[in-house]
């Protein structure tokens, strides 16, 4: 029984070990978010952070500013979102699709 212990104990490092790499390589990669046919787009890392936002000037409206809002949010939404189902798809590939939802892990 201890021998089987000792072999799960090592299953579970080498897959923590994994899991940091995932999450390192989720780090460098990106995706992009959008609203408005593409009028606002945003990109987001697989660390769930905004790296950049980029407005067309044909949307900014002075007179207009919530729907310019609106957008910005729907884009950062989308990008976020995006990034979160890359990793979720990574991590499924490590762990075989089980689900550990570990708050928190990212």
């Amino acid at each position: 029984m201890v021998k089987g212990i000792g072999e799960l104990v090592r299953q579970a490092q080498k897959l923590q070990s994994q899991m940091a790499k995932v999450q390192e390589e989720m780090a460098a990669k990106t995706v992009e978010g959008s609203a408005g046919g593409g009028m606002v787009t945003v990109i987001a890392n697989g660390k769930q952070e905004v790296m950049s936002i980029k407005i067309d000037p044909e949307v900014v409206d002075p007179n207009d500013i919530e729907m310019l809002q609106d957008l910005v949010v729907a884009a950062a939404n989308d990008a976020l979102k995006k990034a979160q189902e890359m990793v979720t798809n990574e991590m499924s590939k490590l762990t075989g699709g089980l689900n550990l939802n570990l708050p928190g892990l990212f």
